[in-house]
């Protein structure tokens, strides 16, 4: 699957970016502008357009599009890049096995960031799952007005699970963008029960939501520390609704969660491969 390269940067710029990196979240942008502060070029690789605009804004280099195994293969041998950085969402499990195989097929160092994980005290009303499957099953036993927060890739299991039963309303939260909107429709999804907005969100304008469409039920992702859900899940907490957690998947290979840390392995790994 192709892209678009759109080089925001002076001149030569796409000759001196050895390192390839997947920005999927706010704070990969940072990580990326972290890298390039400390004399290591980055170029960055976007699946939106809007995504794109904001590195190009801090002078980060950039690509638009989503990349499988083989085209990411050709892109890091075509680009003479050396490394490889995955700031992907924790929760974007091709796009981590595409960047991993990829780099391993080209003998390239591999370097996953991921924002640290938040730790969630018990609460007789948080149910925490470890699946979409898991908590589609768990949210059809509660029933009632359920708001699903966790974007429209999978929402399909939601639908599939949940649509058809009389006892329960099923609103979905997500990005404003044409792909969801032709999902949701034909999926079944009725227009009035479809939010389509850009976060994020404050706590105001989650109970204000909350309340609008009488949610008794919030299904959201655990992403982390820089993410948005603590305030949409404290709020959905303390307004009596049960809210149903998917934990991130883990992996068992090295990630990351200081930028620091992950600058100089990086800065490491590229000196090693200069030398050797």
């Amino acid at each position: 699957m192709g892209g678009s390269n759109r080089d925001s940067r002076q001149p030569g710029a796409a000759s001196a970016a050895k390192i390839f990196m997947l920005c999927g979240t706010s704070d990969a942008r940072e990580l990326a502008l972290n890298l390039s502060r400390q004399g290591l070029p980055v170029q960055a690789s976007v699946v939106t357009p809007s995504a794109a605009e904001r590195l190009e804004a801090a002078a980060i280099r950039t690509r638009v599009g989503r990349l499988d195994r083989t085209a990411m293969i050709s892109l890091l041998q075509d680009g003479g890049y050396r490394a490889v950085v995955d700031g992907s969402h924790p929760f974007a499990l091709e796009a981590h096995a595409n960047a991993m195989g990829a780099a391993a097929a080209l003998g390239l160092p591999y370097f996953r960031y991921e924002r640290q994980s938040l730790i969630y005290d018990s609460h007789p009303r948080l149910i925490v799952v470890h699946s979409y499957e898991e908590a589609a099953r768990k949210a059809r036993e509660l029933k009632g007005s359920i708001m699903l927060t966790t974007g429209g890739k999978t929402l399909e299991v939601f639908a599939e699970e949940l649509l058809g039963d009389p006892d329960i309303r099923l609103t979905v939260r997500l990005l404003p963008c044409l792909e969801n909107m032709e999902k949701c429709l034909a999926l079944g999804i009725e227009q009035r029960n479809i939010i389509a907005l850009q976060g994020p969100f404050s706590r105001e304008m989650n109970e204000a939501l909350y309340r609008q469409y009488g949610t008794q039920v919030m299904i959201t992702k655990e992403s982390g520390a820089e993410g948005s859900v603590d305030e949409k899940l404290h709020a959905a907490l303390d307004m009596g609704l049960y809210v149903i957690l998917i934990m991130r998947p883990r992996d068992s290979g090295m990630v990351f969660d200081s930028f620091d840390e992950i600058t100089e392995a990086v800065r490491t790994a590229l000196q090693m491969n200069k030398e050797g």
